[in-house]
């Protein structure tokens, strides 16, 4: 009875203090949104109002008359020109096909390569699988700064300068993180299972239980890849290969001059493609990450 009252009593005060954290959430939601917003908004812009009036869709008030209102949102709005622009200066369709194959790529190479790495590490348990498990948890901590000036030597050395050869680097780089999060997972997965996929085999009975983390690990290094400017710029030949975000930075032009209607458009369309991949992954990111944590 009193364990019973005392959960009663903890449920009533969670409920009272239930809208402060909704509220608290509410508000970090917001901010973290709003610059997102600001960019969508500023992208539909005229160049000469993008910094007078960046948070704002006229300089007229409803209160001047709806004329005066439409009058002041035809001066500052210029429909889709940021967009035909941005995409004339940038040849954004090729360097999107390149951002889609390296990303692609390399998600699919660290999913296959960690995944089974990760049950070798677990089940063959030898002095040789720590020092292996030890390197790639060391390579989660060491930054990307230090290795940088030698990676790019080594992949000009290695003809690695191209979408094909930058996925093998990604690889390098991407498998600290995954092979930790399928290690966990590969832990929780019994032996008679695994006796199952002697027969069977590995790719039909234990890579599919690994679904979760599977996903999980794609979406961050998708994340990651997509996104990254600094590797592309010093392994790939930037001369016939370009990602969108190395393209992006191309829209900045000599003596500081940058054209930002055009680059908020193209910043639009980069972003674009990956929140809806991760709008509808989403829901096995707490589960794989989860998966990997606690049961491991």
């Amino acid at each position: 009875m009193a364990k019973n009252k005392e959960q009663q009593v903890s449920t009533v005060r969670q409920a009272k203090h239930g809208w402060v954290l909704s509220i608290i959430f509410g508000v970090l939601s917001v901010v973290w949104i709003l610059p997102i917003l600001i960019v969508i908004l500023n992208s539909f812009k005229r160049k000469a109002f993008i910094f007078r009036y960046p948070f704002g869709i006229s300089s007229a008030k409803l209160s001047d008359g709806w004329d005066a209102f439409t009058a002041g949102m035809k001066q500052i709005f210029c429909g889709l020109q940021n967009y035909t622009n941005g995409l004339r200066q940038t040849n954004f369709w090729d360097c999107f096909g390149n951002s889609l194959f390296i990303t692609v790529g390399s998600v699919l190479l660290i999913i296959l390569c960690c995944s089974m790495c990760a049950w070798y590490i677990v089940r063959v348990k030898t002095k040789g699988t720590k020092i292996m498990y030890t390197l790639c948890l060391f390579s989660m901590i060491v930054p990307f700064q230090m290795v940088m000036f030698t990676l790019s030597k080594f992949a000009n050395m290695l003809h690695l300068s191209n979408p094909l050869g930058i996925i093998i680097v990604y690889l390098g780089f991407g498998a600290g993180l995954a092979v930790f999060m399928f290690t966990g997972f590969v832990k929780s997965i019994s032996l008679e299972i695994e006796e199952a996929a002697m027969i069977d085999g590995y790719f039909r009975v234990v890579f599919p239980i690994l679904r979760p983390t599977a996903v999980t690990v794609a979406i961050l290094e998708a994340m990651w890849v997509w996104n990254d400017y600094l590797l592309p710029s010093l392994v790939l030949n930037i001369n016939r290969y370009k990602t969108i975000p190395i393209a992006i930075q191309y829209l900045k032009q000599s003596h500081g001059m940058i054209d930002w209607g055009a680059m908020m458009a193209m910043l639009v369309l980069a972003i674009l493609p990956i929140v809806i991949f991760y709008i509808f992954c989403q829901k096995y990111i707490i589960e794989g990450v989860l998966a990997g944590a606690v049961k491991g």
